[in-house]
């Protein structure tokens, strides 16, 4: 028996429904689920991604021969609830072929309408339906799209226009009229000759007039698209996996284009930017699907509240606007009403905001599609927390369903308070993705790519965009296009990347030839600043400086909740007050790394840090230190300040001395003048610290044992400070951390070395402070030997960051060199500095936390490399028994929703532990 590939829907039935995602696709898999509510769909049928993965194992050939009974069956069911033929000149049947992945990829993969087109069956629909325009007008966009997307009639030139809409653009301009709809029925005949010659001239074919052959070449070229380049690169920034394969959905072609009672749209059942609860889209009168989000007209708002407020934004009045841009509730209150009946059915069922494609032929509507719909980080907040305030969904429920990575658009940046904005306006269009950007203006996606790589900031500004400019897109700051809305593929695609994006802006003028842009009376070229504020629409001139948000509202609600549920505790790496006052603001619950070597670079300290180091004997080096005693002193009572009652995790000196030197000619000499020296002992100095591997070398607790008085200034300076504060009432709580330790000889030396100090400052001071030792677990050693070493201390800290390098025996300055094509190959899954190894590294710290607990129940045990802020690295932690992670500042919130997903997940995250298992990973 041979294995099903194709699954029917239509006329209330469906062989499919929403969980079959995997199988079907998100699209397949909610048309079915639309049949079975009772929604009107055009009926059709799904190929599933099984037959797209078994086409690009088995080849072509395999393919056609198992799916061609299959879909030969399903056109025939199609054909008679439809009551028309495929390929019949006399009653045509035209369908449409779209991809249809797990989850959404707007614009990635490509799409053929009006299938079946050919001479005769053009003839035959107009006759049919009595409407010539209809029949020219979808035979003119069959041959368009077949012509690009299965025979690959592209621009022979990457910047080159579309050689079809060079031709549509000539022809309009020949018959003196600005839309596509405005087109006389002998202007449409002749655009269909001209495409049919653009063909043959530059493929050497004709079109197929069989329907089955443009049917199977159709597919096919779905099936090809999805390994196409922008396909693979959207799915590479998004993290889609490339064996999902896509689903093909072929169904009955129904006309938003046979006149003015037809239209076609795209709607939201809340708004994707703000997430406010209204319904929001837009549409256009006699048109196809594509029409609106291609940019092609500028589209109509679908509900008199929605006209009305884009009216405003764009400066027309009332009059013009109901002349001009009515709204679908205004011109078609009947079919709104359906449709809006159709917006609640979905979102009652799907329990979340969807996105829905709609048509309207002849005052019918069809429902062509629904999907949970792409949102703005700052509209999946407010979506979900409404949700669960409305009781649609519970807490948990709407923890889980957020996009961690999302939360950094939420962190938007907006302009600067006092900005000079009021007279700096030069254009306004739709807010089609919300923030604020300032960078320079590029005209084309290569070119945005170019100048970030060269660490510039940019706004990529085009007529419209399309899926081919997606690297470009990910590179710039923000999007400003003059065509298009808040459907278009710029304002999807910018929203789903979290970017800057404004679009519609009519009223400038774009040349890519001169690469300039004209807005008003003023010519921006190419390099000249430009600003945008996505939430407004609002297009400024020159740089204007942003700065992120604080967290209030809907935000602080979620991340409130998360704290509740969560287990894990998220700290901060901060070394400086202002970053602690960052982390605090942001919900960390203490500081888990401060990193004391970054202190000796401000100022003039790294001149009394170079005086140690060329220090001849102890007594020397002790003069130098006591210079730099109450300058650290001060440091430390600064963030213990900041983080009042909240423990504060201080890492004594980890890098090699060496690092504090200069390394050119001119440093050492400017070095040797500032501490009156001779160059001759700097240079021996440098010469004697060099080190062949400075990361395996003389640096933490080996270099404090070697000259402990570094360690009895530091230490001193901690306690000294806190003691300091709760003169001031402030409950300082330092935690003094051991960096490399590897054996515990050493750290016993330095535990040592710590107690005889506080002894010391507590005799001095008449006054003793409570205070935690710890060390770093960042040797493989240190995890072999958590036995024996967790008794010594309060605290463990792995630091992934190094263990990863001393696990995997890479170098994260070299890793650049073969890190690509690992990746590419599939050698590795992961960059694993950003994502922390679980088969390995995750093991390590998995048997060093359960040894170290074991031996000291009281330990408490966290992360303080970067995968301490990487959704999936937190994930494994919470699994693996950690109390808490330490990330930067500003992933602080990142990391809190994740904290609480992983306990609602609540999944142990296994290792292999064959040889076999671990090759496969």
């Amino acid at each position: 028996m041979s294995t099903k590939y194709v699954y029917t829907f239509g006329d209330g039935l469906a062989e499919g429904h929403q969980s079959m995602k995997n199988l079907l696709g998100g699209k397949g898999a909610n048309l079915a689920q639309m049949n079975l509510i009772g929604l009107p769909v055009p009926p059709g049928f799904t190929i599933s991604t099984e037959a797209c993965n078994q086409y690009f194992q088995e080849g072509k050939n395999t393919v056609l021969e198992t799916l061609k009974k299959q879909v030969y069956e399903s056109v025939q069911e199609v054909e008679k609830i439809t009551g028309k033929s495929f390929g019949d000149a006399g009653n045509p049947l035209l369908l449409s072929v779209r991809s249809g992945a797990r989850v959404s990829m707007p614009g990635m993969m490509d799409t053929v309408l009006n299938l079946g087109m050919n001479r005769k069956v053009c003839l035959g629909l107009a006759e049919k339906t009595g409407n010539e325009q209809l029949a020219w007008d979808s035979y003119r966009r069959f041959l368009q799209m077949y012509g690009s997307v299965v025979m690959g009639l592209k621009p022979l030139f990457k910047e080159d226009p579309d050689p079809f809409e060079e031709i549509i653009e000539k022809i309009k301009e020949r018959r003196n009229v600005v839309l596509d709809n405005e087109l006389p029925i002998d202007a449409l005949q002749e655009m269909v000759e001209e495409f049919e010659k653009l063909i043959r001239n530059r493929t050497g074919k004709e079109i197929p007039n069989d329907a089955y052959e443009q049917l199977w070449g159709s597919i096919l070229a779905v099936f090809d698209s999805w390994m196409n380049q922008r396909a693979f690169q959207y799915r590479k920034l998004n993290d889609i996996p490339h064996d999902w394969g896509t689903a093909v959905n072929v169904q009955a072609m129904v006309f938003g284009n046979s006149g003015k009672n037809s239209a076609t749209g795209v709607a939201f059942t809340r708004d994707p930017a703000t997430g406010e609860k209204v319904f929001v889209g837009e549409y256009l009168v006699n048109a196809q699907g594509e029409d609106v989000v291609a940019g092609v007209r500028t589209p109509q708002q679908i509900t008199k509240l929605g006209s009305e407020r884009w009216a405003t934004l764009a400066n027309i009045s009332e009059d013009d606007r109901k002349a001009n841009f009515p709204s679908l509730e205004e011109i078609m209150p009947a079919q709104f009403k359906e449709l809006d009946h159709a917006r609640l059915k979905l979102e009652n069922h799907y329990r979340d905001m969807q996105d829905l494609e709609f048509t309207i032929e002849d005052g019918k509507l069809w429902i062509l599609q629904t999907r949970d719909g792409k949102r703005t980080g700052e509209a999946m907040v407010k979506i979900g927390m409404d949700l669960f305030k409305e009781g649609v969904i519970s807490k948990e429920e709407a923890i889980t369903r957020m996009e961690a990575n999302k939360l950094n658009e939420f962190l938007h940046p907006v302009f600067k308070s006092g900005a000079t904005l009021e007279n700096a306006e030069i254009a306004k269009g739709l807010p089609a993705s919300p923030g604020a950007a300032s960078g320079q203006i590029v005209f084309h996606a290569s070119d945005a790519e170019e100048w970030n790589d060269d660490g510039k900031k940019v706004i990529l500004v085009r007529i419209e965009t399309s899926p081919e400019d997606i690297k470009g897109m990910d590179s710039a700051q923000g999007i400003l296009t003059n065509r298009g809305g808040i459907t278009s593929h710029a304002a999807v695609v910018a929203r789903g990347m979290g970017k800057c994006c404004v679009s519609g802006a009519g009223t400038i003028m774009i040349d890519y030839t001169r690469k300039i842009m004209t807005a008003g009376e003023k010519v921006f070229k190419e390099g000249d600043w430009i600003s945008l504020n996505g939430t407004t629409g609002q297009v400024f001139d020159g740089k204007h400086e942003t700065v992120l948000p604080e967290i209030s509202g809907d935000f602080k609600e979620l991340l409130n909740l998360s704290d509740g549920i969560a287990r894990i505790k998220v700290k901060a790496n901060a070394d400086n007050p202002k970053d602690a006052r960052v982390a605090l603001n942001f919900g960390a619950t203490g500081i888990g790394l401060c990193r004391t070597e970054h202190m000796f670079f401000e100022g003039d300290r790294i001149k009394l840090v170079r005086e140690m180091i060329l220090a001849h004997n102890v007594e020397e080096r002790e003069i130098a230190l006591n210079k730099l005693l109450p300058i650290q002193r001060k440091d430390f009572e600064s963030i213990l300040s900041v983080m009042h009652d909240k423990p504060v995790t201080i890492r004594l000196l980890d890098p090699p001395l060496h690092e504090f030197l200069p390394e050119d000619e001119v440093g050492m000499m400017q070095m040797a003048k500032d501490l009156h020296v001779k160059y001759d002992d700097v240079v021996e100095m440098v010469r004697t610290l060099h080190e062949t591997n400075p990361m395996l070398g003389h640096r933490g607790c080996r270099l404090a044992n070697t000259f402990p008085e570094i360690s009895i200034m530091q230490t001193r300076a901690i306690l000294e400070a806190a003691i300091e504060l709760r003169k001031k009432g402030i409950n300082a709580r330092p935690e003094i951390m051991v960096p490399l330790t590897s054996m515990s000889g050493e750290l016993k030396e330095q535990l040592s070395i710590i107690k005889e100090t506080a002894q010391k400052v507590c005799e001095e001071k008449n006054d003793c402070i409570d205070y935690k030792v710890g060390t770093m677990i960042e040797i493989p050693r240190a995890v072999i030997i958590a036995d024996i070493i967790a008794p010594l201390v309060d605290f463990f800290s792995f630091g992934t960051n190094d263990l990863t390098q001393m696990t995997y025996g890479f170098s994260r300055d070299d890793i650049g060199k073969f890190l690509p094509v690992y990746l590419k190959k599939g050698i590795i899954a992961n960059d694993p500095f950003q994502t922390i190894d679980q088969y390995g590294v995750g093991r390590l710290v998995k048997i060093g936390n359960a040894h170290g607990k074991k031996a000291n129940t009281k330990l408490e045990v966290g992360v303080c490399g970067e995968h301490g802020g990487d959704p999936e690295s937190i994930k494994f932690f919470n699994s693996a028994g950690l109390d808490y992670v330490s990330c930067s500042p500003y992933r602080i919130p990142i990391a809190r929703l994740v904290a609480a997903q992983a306990k609602i997940e609540q999944k142990d995250i296994t290792v292999p532990l064959t040889v076999e298992e671990d090759i496969l990973v």
